[in-house]
């Protein structure tokens, strides 16, 4: 296996439900750097207990990013390995996990990605709707500037795809239908899970389907863009 890099940055990607989607190279890199610094050390402890891993954790979340992001830095400089995990998945996308990496890019930190489970990319491939081309925009902003985000993408032709909680799905539905007007879409929950679901409908049918039912767990949310109208032919 490959020796680890002194004062080098690690992303490691991580399952994102069934533990059996992680890399032998994940594995073997978290048993070997001198620290993990995860987003939620309670879901990670499990992961590392799984595999045997007995590498120190660090908390390292969106709360404690402006204290701990320098602390990280110094201790990369110093010659230390560092890991970086997110909840789950992919580091950096929609966690705090980007602030470290700009903080290593800035002082000439080596940064090594380690690729693997990607909720969005799961979403994606299985979702029937047009791939060749997306827009990704992560979780929608809850309140202030969400009406505006709304009618800026109502005029995009890729897929967008964006992240939701169960709590809010209903509403943000609604909301793309009101904005939006008739799409398809696809809803991707618990991904690689036990109760993995993939619904693929209208925004009314799913509209209608989150109405009759309880929802839980991690959601993607895909939504067909704007149909392109065509131009008028000059054929007589």
């Amino acid at each position: 296996m490959e020796e680890i890099v002194k004062g080098a940055l690690y992303l490691i990607s991580t399952p994102i439900g069934n533990l059996a989607d992680i890399s032998y190279r994940a594995v073997h890199i978290l048993n070997n750097v001198d620290l993990i610094a995860a987003e939620d050390t309670r879901k990670s402890g499990v992961l590392m207990q799984h595999y045997g891993i007995k590498t120190s954790l660090k908390s390292y979340h969106s709360y404690n990013l402006v204290k701990e992001t320098p602390r990280l830095k110094d201790k990369l400089l110093s010659g230390k390995s560092i890991a970086v995990l997110s909840d789950a998945g992919t580091p950096g996308i929609s966690d705090p996990g980007y602030h470290i990496v700009q903080a290593c890019v800035e002082n000439n930190i080596r940064v090594i990605p380690i690729p693997g489970a990607s909720a969005l990319l799961a979403a994606l491939v299985a979702s029937g709707l047009p791939i060749n081309r997306f827009a990704f925009e992560g979780f929608l902003p809850a309140k202030k500037g969400r009406k505006t985000r709304f009618e800026t993408l109502e005029s995009e032709t890729r897929t967008i795809v964006i992240y939701e909680s169960p709590h809010r799905i209903q509403k943000t539905v609604g909301e793309l239908l009101q904005y939006w007007g008739e799409r398809r879409v696809v809803m991707a929950r618990e991904i690689t899970k036990m109760f993995e679901e993939f619904y693929r409908g209208s925004l009314s049918e799913l509209k209608a389907y989150l109405q009759s039912k309880k929802i839980k767990g991690e959601i993607v949310l895909l939504i067909e863009g704007k149909p392109v109208k065509k131009g008028k032919s000059n054929e007589k």
